[in-house]
């Protein structure tokens, strides 16, 4: 008998994690994932817990479905990012790709969810859905990022689908809906066309009453510098419901993520580290 091919046969793979206050700190009371996804808790209990996601093979393959359940209960903190760029690989019959995150954040708990950027290559597609459900006094900071791809080998903005919707409930209310497509079967120009010069794209979320002071900082200091012409960093800020909404665009990957850890320096004090120096 010959078995049956395997490489175009969809994968799916979900991860869970639920954080808890034991004996007065931040604590994993339940962890696990399944392939091609992995979850890493190298700070399973502490000020904060930190966790990592990453994935076999070091991305998402063609018809690759992933998922990552998140619990935060009351007063708790997690910090929530990825070992490295989260890869899209080629993918010539256009058999998607993709990823949804769901996360319920309780009463005074605080979630960093700051992955790596996406990075998808030539010819990929991916689309990707996260909702994050707070209760009244829960706070979010989400950095969701995306790259042009692999610009050093001449694949900029070159992947046939990107999508990506960011929703925030709190207690049920809808505080934010963010959604965006790049498809280069629609619209009379090429994506690359559309995005210009810049090679990264992110957007910044700070919500809730633990966030409240650096949100009016980021809005403060964004207004008081006005985007001047052909700058290589773009920068825009709008008030959002007990927060701020942060979005940045430039020329290269490096100079976007050095502005993110600029923005959000001031959560090594709220998580009792440096969330990118100390990440390996």
């Amino acid at each position: 008998m010959v078995a049956a091919p395997t490489e175009h046969l969809p994968r799916s793979g979900r991860a869970t994690l639920d954080v808890e206050i034991v004996s007065g700190a931040s604590a994993v009371t339940s962890a696990f994932a399944t392939s091609p996804m992995k979850l890493l808790t190298p700070r399973s209990r502490g000020q904060s817990v930190w966790a990592y996601t990453s994935s076999f093979g070091g991305g998402l393959v063609a018809g690759d479905e992933t998922r990552l359940d998140l619990r935060l209960g009351p007063e708790t903190r997690c910090f929530v990012g990825t070992q490295a760029s989260s890869k899209v690989y080629r993918n010539p019959a256009l058999r998607p790709c993709g990823h949804v995150t769901q996360a319920a954040l309780d009463s005074g708990s605080l979630l960093v969810f700051a992955p790596d950027p996406v990075q998808a290559f030539a010819e990929s597609s991916y689309v990707q859905r996260q909702e994050f459900h707070l209760a009244p006094g829960a706070s979010l900071v989400l950095v969701d990022w995306f790259t042009a791809g692999r610009a050093a080998r001449g694949e900029r903005w070159a992947f046939s689908r990107f999508q990506s919707c960011n929703e925030v409930l709190i207690a049920g209310e809808r505080a934010l809906l963010d959604a965006l497509m790049l498809d280069s079967a629609y619209g009379a120009m090429s994506v690359g066309d559309r995005m210009g010069r810049f090679n990264c794209v992110a957007l910044v979320v700070l919500l809730g009453p633990q966030l409240s002071t650096a949100a009016k900082r980021v809005l403060d200091e964004v207004a008081a510098h006005p985007v001047k012409r052909r700058e290589t960093l773009v920068i825009s800020a709008s008030p959002l419901r007990d927060g701020a909404l942060l979005r940045v665009a430039g020329e290269s990957v490096e100079e976007v993520g050095r502005e993110l850890r600029r923005q959000l320096a001031f959560l090594s004090y709220m998580l009792g580290d440096d969330l990118w120096a100390r990440k390996w």
